[in-house]
């Protein structure tokens, strides 16, 4: 089949691309390369189109989209601190760009799995989290995510098949300090021989999810006979930043204690998802463990 792939130079757009030529599919790739790069799917360079495209800009992708069997829509700014800086750009990116894949999807009938979060829920009154739990973001960026699900639930109503994914925290090799970014600055830390830098008390609990297992739900997804819908996709586990924090110094075998420092932002206390829609309806569910995946870092 013939797939796009919207950010297909981005951690999980990459993991999604490499996956998808492995199954022989024909993809192209859409990115601005703000934050994605070459090197992310130089792999696969051969195997696929590259085509360097902003998704703000509507002609261009409708020229491409509208040849295709299906569109992964994994474009977006993720920087949950940056977005309380730069709000209006994250409105124009996350959620005008977003409504120009599903004005395409709309006018070709072309099915989109697209990446919403776990960001949408804010700070759950209870866990784990299912997906008819309010919805009540607590940063900008979640707020993004919410207007696209709004966006989607209006297009579905006219027929267009739209399926987005509530990415719970994910990590892997080659992720940006916004996924999952806790471990990317331990990581960072721990190479320099440094304290890993806790922010608030570390009782924050969080839903770790390998990457391939994202890229994995998302080809479930286009696959299945949903049309449409939101679903989780995380482990319905949960690590505390404290022992995510002494798990990865024993990984290290460094003898550092974690450091404390004031809470973030907009910081979501915990995070745990419940898997059981998204395991019956689209026959996905998490392969790896995080104490399997965190390996893929060491040695440093």
């Amino acid at each position: 089949m013939r797939f796009v792939v919207t950010g297909g130079a981005g951690f999980v757009g990459s993991y999604l691309v490499k996956m998808l030529v492995k199954e022989n599919h024909n993809v192209t790739v859409l990115d601005s390369l703000y934050r994605g790069k070459l090197e992310n799917i130089s792999q696969v360079s051969k195997d696929i189109e590259f085509q360097k495209m902003d998704i703000r800009d509507f002609d261009s992708m409708r020229n491409i989209i509208k040849n295709s069997d299906g569109v992964f829509h994994e474009a977006a700014l993720t920087d949950v601190q940056e977005s309380f800086t730069k709000q209006e750009e994250y409105v124009d990116v996350n959620v005008r760009g977003t409504e120009n894949v599903f004005k395409i999807a709309k006018e070709f009938g072309i099915k989109v799995v697209y990446a919403s979060s776990s960001s949408v829920y804010g700070n759950p009154e209870g866990t784990p989290i299912t997906e008819d739990s309010e919805r009540a973001p607590i940063n900008p960026y979640g707020n993004t995510k919410l207007e696209d699900e709004f966006l989607a639930e209006n297009y579905t109503k006219d027929g267009t098949s739209i399926i987005g994914l509530r990415y719970f925290n994910i990590y892997g090799i080659g992720q940006t300090g916004s996924y999952a970014g806790v471990i990317t600055k331990f990581i960072n830390n721990l190479k320099e021989k440094k304290r890993p830098i806790i922010f608030g008390d570390g009782q924050q609990k969080r839903d770790f999810i390998f990457v391939e297992d994202i890229a994995r739900a998302n080809i479930a997804a286009m696959k299945s006979n949903i049309k449409r819908g939101f679903f989780n996709v995380g482990t319905g586990l949960t690590t505390s930043i404290r022992q995510l924090a002494d798990q990865m110094i024993a990984l290290s075998g460094l003898n550092l204690e974690p450091k404390h420092e004031k809470p973030l932002a907009g910081d979501v206390f915990i995070s745990q998802a419940d898997t059981n829609m998204t395991k019956r309806l689209l026959s996905w569910e998490y392969q790896t463990k995080l104490d399997e995946g965190l390996k893929i870092f060491f040695p440093l």
